[in-house]
């Protein structure tokens, strides 16, 4: 038997190994048990694949990302194989690793019931239990076509291979290899087919390498997302590593879910999104107002105090706005339908941008107004499909705190400097602290994307040398940029550790070009501005929810709705409370006094589901000192505060924007 020679890869070790032909990849790892596939030659193997002469093999552990997406979408197999043991009618769509965990889609004659998921977790802890093989096999497009003839939507997809990515979401999981495969779910024992699953791999050895999985919901889902085709029904589901990793991302949830902002959101009385009104189009309550407001509100004041200019825009336009800034042929998906009156179309404004450019273009601009900055809060309309809606995070229409900066190309890396500079310190004075800055950059393979190399080399190089001076992770996101330009978008953690992206900024040669947008130099010539896109909270619906999860609803006193309540232990003193409200009213804050006839202790406790940072108590001997009690958000109190410390302890937690 003839050898070969190989090369183990471990991070920057390298090991030379001579083996026989047909050793697998599996046996290059025996005994490490957390090794679940292998890399080689950059691909992602089967443990089962043999090695050839000259292979360069890496280890893929199980806790790796690559690991993870193996085995979670090894579990969504056995799902697979549990649902159709259950319910033999189904048919199979698509099932891919996700975030966090992995989905299938299945053609069944009813919705997937609580009770349906128990019985399918319960046969998918048998079928891991058994220890079936996954095996890997090739066939042919006829093959396959014979083989998964009672499989409508498997069909579909050998038909797309090719293209399969952009087909569908999770469609290259399926097909998306050089080659068309099956995996078989194979008896341990025996040997004998258990189930089998259209599918590029790799998998798992065996089943029972599947340490901790749970179903968690099942919901409609559009075939390939599209609504003109079937509605099928998806089950979610996650896999870990290990049982207390599961069990530690089930507590993150369950967080996760007290502090959902809709949830919030009524329990505090802030916002709603009525039916009457439409998906994604949310009203705010007086008290979600008064946060709104004060965000809005600082927001202004920074925004004065760095220089811009504020403008305002209609919310609606003609169409040729947007061809001429080339939004329409580019995200006409994402418009609301044309208006037509006056024999022409009209829109909804989706962005604010091509109007910034008619206030820059209506007179006459010279170098030496550069860098201007124009500020807006301006509420756009986005058509988002009912799917992908959720609450103030993803909603079709919102305000956005957009600025176009308009400079000199000498002036560009100053201003990307100081702009994101401005950008991170205003989201650390909201109480984000954890970031780290991603930029997207252009697909050169993309038809999509507008301008010159050296134009795209130039913008992106400036972004990327904007995003060093900061100190922070900068990740690449290849291909993410707008049609017009790169963009580094700031990511914040929240309390919980989540990522969510928060402020954008753009630069763009091209919006310059299309409008004909000019200034004079100081040589009397005229140029083209550089263009920069910043929207600093995203929308303020969207940081408005954010905030209201990363704080739990018990916003800093600064952000609070009410900053102080007046509770009387007796309705005697609810006049002395009145009065100290008054003061506090006087040096600007909010508070209120509960003169209602409940008792005290239940006042406290509404006080508490309020999430108001401070409780002003006062009975029989304050009112004799001239004094108030505290009572704090975490049950704490300090009695006995003359009532001017007491309104400066309001009032400087108030002005530092510290939590309490």
């Amino acid at each position: 038997m003839s050898d070969a020679r190989v090369t183990i890869q471990r991070d920057s070790e390298r090991e030379e190994r001579v083996v026989t032909t047909g050793t697998t990849a599996g046996a290059l790892f025996e005994g490490e048990r957390s090794v679940i596939a292998a890399r080689v030659g950059g691909e992602l193997k089967d443990l089962a694949y043999a090695v050839a002469d000259g292979d360069e093999v890496e280890p893929v552990e199980i806790t790796s990302e690559d690991g993870l997406a193996i085995l979670r979408h090894s579990t969504a197999h056995v799902m697979a194989q549990a649902v159709q043991e259950l319910f033999p009618e189904a048919k199979l769509g698509i099932g891919p690793p996700i975030k966090d965990g992995f989905y299938y889609d299945f053609d069944v004659a009813e919705p997937f019931t609580p009770e349906d998921l128990k019985r399918i977790e319960k046969k998918m802890q048998q079928i891991q239990k058994q220890g079936q093989r996954f095996s890997r096999r090739v066939t042919s497009d006829e093959d396959a076509r014979a083989e998964l003839a009672g499989e409508p939507y498997k069909l579909e997809l050998i038909g797309l291979k090719g293209g399969a990515a952009e087909a569908a979401e999770g469609a290259s999981a399926e097909v998306g290899g050089g080659e068309l495969t099956i995996y078989d779910n194979l008896d341990a024992k025996t040997g004998e087919l258990c189930w089998k699953d259209l599918c590029r791999g790799p998998h798992l050895p065996s089943t029972r390498l599947i340490p901790a999985f749970k179903l968690m919901r099942s919901a409609a889902a559009y075939w390939r997302g599209s609504e003109k085709n079937p509605q099928l029904q998806r089950i979610y589901g996650t896999a870990w590593p290990s049982k207390d990793e599961l069990k530690a991302y089930l507590e993150f949830l369950a967080e996760a879910e007290k502090r959902d902002h809709r949830k919030l959101g009524t329990e505090l009385d802030l916002f709603s999104i009525p039916e009457e009104l439409g998906s994604g189009l949310a009203v705010f309550h007086p008290k979600g107002g008064v946060v709104r407001k004060v965000m809005e509100d600082y927001s202004r004041r920074r925004h004065e105090e760095a220089g811009y200019d504020f403008v305002n825009t209609p919310h609606i336009t003609k169409e040729r706005l947007f061809e001429i800034s080339g939004h329409l042929p580019h995200y006409a998906e994402g418009m609301f339908p044309p208006l037509e009156f006056d024999e022409q179309n009209y829109r909804l404004k989706a962005m604010n941008c091509p109007m910034h450019n008619l206030i820059f273009r209506a007179r006459g601009r010279s170098y030496r107004e550069l860098p201007l900055r124009l500020f807006e809060f301006g509420t756009v309309y986005r058509y988002e499909k009912s799917g992908v809606v959720h609450g103030l995070t993803r909603a079709r229409g919102f305000t956005q705190d957009d600025s176009h900066i308009y400079c000199t190309k000498e002036q560009m890396p100053d201003e990307l400097d100081n702009l994101l500079t401005f950008v991170l310190n205003l989201l650390r004075d909201y109480g984000l602290s954890d970031f780290y800055l991603e930029l997207s950059t252009r697909d050169p393979e993309s038809d999509k994307f507008m301008g010159t190399d050296e134009e795209w080399e130039e913008a992106t190089d400036a972004l990327r040398q904007a995003a060093g001076k900061q100190g922070l992770e900068l990740v690449m996101d290849p291909g993410g940029a707008a049609f017009y330009g790169p963009k580094i978008s700031v990511q914040a953690r929240d309390a919980i550790g989540r990522t969510w992206q928060m402020s954008t900024i753009q630069v763009d040669f091209q919006q310059p070009q299309r409008f004909e947008l000019e200034y004079t130099a100081a040589d009397g010539s005229r140029q083209q501005p550089v263009m920069i896109h910043r929207a600093l909270f995203g929308s303020i619906e969207r940081f408005f929810a954010v905030l209201l999860e990363h704080y739990a609803g018990a916003f800093p006193a600064w952000l609070a709705p009410v900053q102080a309540v007046g509770i009387p232990i007796g309705d005697d003193h609810v006049p002395y409370l009145t009065e100290f409200a008054a003061a506090a009213k006087a040096k600007g804050l909010r508070m209120e006094v509960d003169s209602s006839s409940d008792r005290m202790q239940k006042k406290i406790r509404n006080a508490q589901k309020a999430k108001i940072p401070f409780m002003v108590i006062a009975g029989d001997e304050d009112v004799a000192n001239g004094a108030v009690s505290f009572r704090y958000r975490d049950g704490s109190q300090k009695n006995g505060i003359p009532q001017d410390e007491a309104l400066a302890e309001i009032a400087d937690a108030v002005e530092r924007r510290v939590q309490v």
